[in-house]
């Protein structure tokens, strides 16, 4: 009789280890925060609101971001055609056009945009009364905010999933940005 209740605390006590390790795990900062934080400080230091870079897992894409000092980074990766044409940009330091093509003309389908609130990485929950990050990939937007079970029909494991995935999208573009600002 000694071993049931004893098991029964053994495996209580378990599950609150594994309920405040998950917590604890969702309360971590995101990768793409510290990145984030990096390329507005190399913006605020060069004076610059926009920046563009080649994305260098595909020779065909481009990756580019509006930043809006202490409040927000818009950021926008994307195929374009011809790629040239950015090429020539990029060269030229034409960061807004890039911005602005890509959000635009980019090859359909391929377009991927980041709003970052706050400019400090993509956050799976926000503090009240601050607006929420989000990511639109192949026409579908994904809002991080605490409605997202009622609005957007997500389980926690999807949920999970997409913040996880999405932070990791933003990571590859906020390198990209970042390796161009550093030549700039």
């Amino acid at each position: 009789m000694l071993t049931r209740p004893r098991s029964l605390a053994h495996l209580v006590g378990s599950l609150l280890m594994l309920v405040v390790m998950s917590t604890a795990a969702a309360a971590q900062e995101p990768k793409s925060a510290a990145l984030a934080k990096e390329l507005t400080q190399l913006l605020d230091a060069a004076k610059l609101t926009a920046i563009a870079a080649k994305d260098p897992s595909d020779p065909d894409a481009f990756v580019s971001a509006m930043y809006f000092s202490g409040s927000q980074l818009l950021v926008v990766g994307a195929k374009y055609a011809p790629a040239v044409l950015l090429t020539d940009k990029i060269v030229r330091k034409e960061y807004q056009e890039i911005y602005i093509d890509l959000n635009s003309a980019s090859v359909a389908g391929t377009k991927v945009f980041v709003e970052d609130i706050g400019a400090d990485g993509l956050k799976a929950d926000h503090a009240e009364g601050s607006g929420p990050d989000s990511l639109e990939r192949g026409g579908k937007r994904t809002v991080f905010d605490e409605h997202w079970r009622k609005d957007q029909k997500l389980t926690d494991e999807q949920y999970a999933k997409a913040v996880t995935d999405a932070d990791a999208v933003y990571v590859r573009l906020l390198n990209a940005l970042i390796a161009q600002a550093k030549k700039s």
